[in-house]
């Protein structure tokens, strides 16, 4: 169901990309947040929409973005899911592989390794991030229906945000 949901979201993005206006950054990340607040179902849209939303306002009016606007980008995603979603870090959400790959970014840009590089490690920290979500109880979404049974099986979301970083990191 989530997967279907977000892929439905990201199919409406991908067709919808060659014709926004990529020349101010927080323009194109609105529309994409409206995007995903329009088309990814169930309460998952809202959440991903915010997270666009949130990495928009922290850029808004650029043309172009520095090593530390993306980490303010992802901060202001991050805040937002929390405060939209009231979930935190350990409640079994994609927060728990966005926090992680975040931190990851900011200390291997503090380090000044290339983009490539920065890529290619936030990938990893994501993917290992969002399995070990298999170890937690889910206290927030779906999951948290289920409570204890959700131990076990990682959470989609936290998935879908290691898929994602895997994917830029491939295209780098």
């Amino acid at each position: 169901d989530f997967g279907t949901s977000l892929a439905t979201g990201f199919k409406v993005i991908k067709a919808d990309l060659p014709g926004i206006d990529k020349s101010a950054i927080g323009a194109m990340l609105l529309k994409i947040s409206m995007i995903c607040s329009k088309h990814v179902g169930g309460s998952s849209g809202p959440i991903w929409g915010t997270a666009f939303l949130r990495a928009a306002i922290s850029v808004k009016d650029k043309n172009d973005i520095s090593p530390a606007d993306v980490v303010a980008m992802l901060r202001s995603a991050v805040e937002g899911i929390m405060k939209r979603g009231g979930a935190s870090l350990g409640d079994k959400t994609l927060l728990d592989a966005l926090v992680p790959l975040t931190d990851a970014i900011e200390a291997d840009l503090d380090k000044g390794l290339d983009g490539k590089a920065v890529a290619q490690h936030a990938a990893e920290v994501a993917r290992t991030a969002a399995e070990e979500t298999a170890k937690l109880e889910a206290h927030r979404g779906r999951a948290s229906y289920i409570g204890e049974r959700s131990i076990g099986s990682p959470d989609p979301g936290a998935i879908a945000m290691a898929v994602l970083a895997e994917r830029i990191a491939e295209t780098w």
